[in-house]
């Protein structure tokens, strides 16, 4: 019977430290699960947020080309209207011939040099406010039925040159923003891409223009 007994005892003991070894293997394999899902997690985590960003710069930049865009077009439409005004033949020749000279040089400027675009379209802001500085002349001009109708689509090009250039690099200084982050330098999420240049010119109309809103 001892021996029966002690056979049992060694059994009970067999088992009862088989379960703490099956339990300890179990919470070990939890505890590995565990950091292993929280690993993942925080993998996922890190891809959601470079998507995120590689996705918003990407919004930017087609932003800054859409601005750019815009701008080059009223640009365009600024130098039209000034071209008009300037051979309706209701200026003086040498007004007409200042605005002539300016719009043409607009037209013809080179959009990629920056240097060059810069210093014309702000000579042409500086000649249209010594064209129209006058107040007298400016009112006698709005009088004439087709003077107002150019004056007005002059007016409003102005007008639109300023909110493209202002929307054009408020976009510009958003994605340098954007591009300082420390997760999109440490990642090259803007690659090779330039950093975008703001473009800055005198774009102030004539102070007689206010008169005409």
């Amino acid at each position: 019977m001892a021996t029966i007994g002690a056979f049992f005892t060694v059994i009970l003991r067999a088992a009862f430290l088989a379960g703490r070894f099956f339990a300890a293997a179990f919470f070990l394999v939890t505890v590995d699960l565990a950091w292993v899902i929280l690993i993942l997690f925080v993998i996922a985590v890190i891809i959601w947020r470079l998507s995120a960003l590689a996705s918003r710069i990407d919004r930017l930049n087609h932003r800054i080309d859409l601005a750019r865009a815009s701008l080059d077009v009223q640009l365009l439409r600024r130098a039209g209207a000034a071209e008009a005004l300037a051979t309706c033949g209701l200026l003086d020749p040498a007004s007409a011939i200042v605005l002539a000279r300016a719009a043409s040089n607009s037209r013809n400027a080179d959009p990629l040099d920056g240097v060059e675009h810069s210093l014309v379209e702000s000579e042409m802001s500086r000649d249209l406010r010594e064209v129209f500085s006058d107040e007298g002349a400016v009112m006698e001009l709005y009088a004439n039925p087709d003077g107002k109708e150019l004056l007005d689509d002059l007016v409003a090009a102005c007008n639109q040159v300023t909110l493209s250039r202002r929307f054009l690099n408020d976009a510009v200084q958003a994605t340098r923003l954007l591009r300082q982050g420390r997760m999109v330098r440490l990642f090259r999420l803007a690659g090779n891409a330039a950093q975008p240049q703001m473009v800055e010119f005198d774009d102030a109309p004539p102070r007689t223009f206010a008169l005409l809103a």
